[in-house]
């Protein structure tokens, strides 16, 4: 009945039972095992990872319309609360993971499924699922990414849905779980701020520059580049973090190239005439890592990969990218030499001077790199590691405070203080290292007691 929503024939059946002793416990019984296994076909099957979040929203809701139609609201609402938490959690981490990525695909600038009212209906049912998830750590390591690509990139929808959101999250988990994330958002307004105040005092002629500054703890970490940029554009750098410098002093600046883009002025064709050549003219909407390889177009219009890869210093396997974006995409503003869709380091590039677009402005794509399985447990690692120091920190905040104590209430004092799933043995493991680092000791009458080493 439940699975074809037959609410009257279920609202009959629960009447009828509640008129016998026990027979609204039965029932309730009965639903809190109906949400726990068919949660547990949505949850527990890989292959359903990417409609997980939609079919939980949407088994939520059938949930809720039964529970409201046909059932006691007050004896229910504990059983579905309890019926979620379990199934939910019976795969560690993924949901959380899950969810973050598609409240992502809601705030990106590409959904154009929802008006905002829906969206924001949408996120907040979404919360709801969000309330059941333990380890809320690996939700905000995911949602902190992705943020970070839809401010830096431009890729958001609204900055008042992403504040929305902000906000929700801060309400369900407090100021602390959004501080980092707040502090996004403050970075980019202090930094256009700042590129106001740059530009006022300086003007760099040929070159519009936009620098956004980021806070370390605030953001992802991302890795250094060493990257070679031209003296024209190194130069305008420098005058920048020379001004940003003495304005903060004591701070350090480093460049993030690969979160960078730039616009390139463009002539493609050889014609002489004055009218067929404005047709030629583009401009390229490109990352900073096209535009070094196409910087150097502009001395040769021939260069093997060798060449380019010395003279960018761009690391293997993102140069290979950046020349399949060139040479073998859509918009081939490059020929490779020999034809084909994967780069060699015996290939050479030319510039296609017989390059046309109908637009006189355009992006070209990035090849992008799906999300990996390697990315996402690099992720999840950085998560247990974190999760190892605030286990190490309770330890000796609770034998700080207890200066005594078994290993079995010391265990359950950290089950109360932790606010993600823990096994056992992972606890046996943070409490022999705090021994091996003489901040707790045994006691040597009896093993299952620790002592707090001053």
């Amino acid at each position: 009945m439940m699975d074809e929503k037959r609410y009257s024939d279920l609202q009959v059946l629960y009447t009828l039972l509640n008129r016998v002793s026990e027979g609204a416990y039965r029932m309730c019984f009965f639903l809190y095992t109906y949400i726990k296994n068919r949660g547990l076909e949505i949850v527990m099957n890989p292959e359903k990872d990417k409609t997980m979040v939609q079919e939980l929203l949407e088994f939520k809701d059938t949930i809720d319309s039964i529970i409201k139609q046909s059932f006691n609201k007050e004896d229910c609402v504990e059983v579905k609360k309890k019926a979620f938490e379990e199934f939910i959690n019976m795969r560690p981490n993924k949901p959380a993971e899950l969810i973050a990525k598609f409240i992502d695909s809601k705030l990106r600038s590409g959904n154009k499924e929802q008006t905002e009212e829906e969206l924001e209906e949408l996120l907040d049912k979404v919360m709801v699922l969000f309330r059941f998830i333990q380890g809320k750590d690996i939700f905000e390591a995911f949602y902190k990414k992705d943020l970070a690509k839809r401010l830096l990139m431009s890729k958001s929808a609204s900055i008042d849905s992403e504040k929305s959101m902000l906000g929700k999250l801060k309400r369900e988990c407090g100021s602390q779980f959004t501080f980092k994330l707040e502090g996004m958002f403050k970075d980019m307004a202090v930094s256009k701020d700042l590129m106001l105040s740059y530009k006022e005092r300086d003007i760099e002629g040929g070159v519009d520059l936009s620098v956004t500054v980021l806070t370390t703890g605030y953001w992802p970490s991302y890795p250094a580049d060493s990257v070679i940029i031209p003296a024209q554009i190194s130069g305008v750098l420098d005058k920048y973090k020379t001004y940003y410098l003495n304005k903060h002093s004591g701070r350090k600046l480093t460049w993030q190239h690969s979160l960078s883009f730039c616009t390139l002025k463009a002539t493609f064709g050889d014609d002489s005439s004055s009218e067929r050549k404005i047709d030629l003219r583009k401009e390229l909407n490109v990352s900073v890592y096209q535009g070094l390889v196409l910087f150097l177009f502009n001395n040769s219009n021939r260069l093997s990969y060798s060449s380019i890869a010395e003279s960018t210093a761009i690391e293997e396997e993102e140069l290979g990218r950046v020349l399949q974006s060139l040479a073998c995409g859509k918009t081939r503003v490059l020929k490779k030499l020999p034809a084909g869709k994967d780069i060699n380091k015996t290939d050479n590039f030319e510039f296609n001077s017989d390059f046309r677009h109908k637009l006189f402005k355009f992006k070209i794509n990035q090849i992008q790199t799906k999300e990996t399985a390697e990315e996402n447990v690099n992720t999840t690692e950085k998560v247990f590691q974190d999760r190892q120091y605030q286990i190490d920190a309770a330890v000796v905040r609770i034998m700080k405070a207890r200066k005594t104590m078994q290993h079995s209430l010391l265990v359950s004092e950290l089950y109360n203080q932790l606010k993600f799933p823990v096994k056992p043995v992972d606890i046996k493991k943070r409490i022999e290292s705090l021994i091996e680092r003489d901040y707790v000791e045994r006691s040597k009458e009896d093993k299952n007691v620790y002592h707090y080493v001053a």
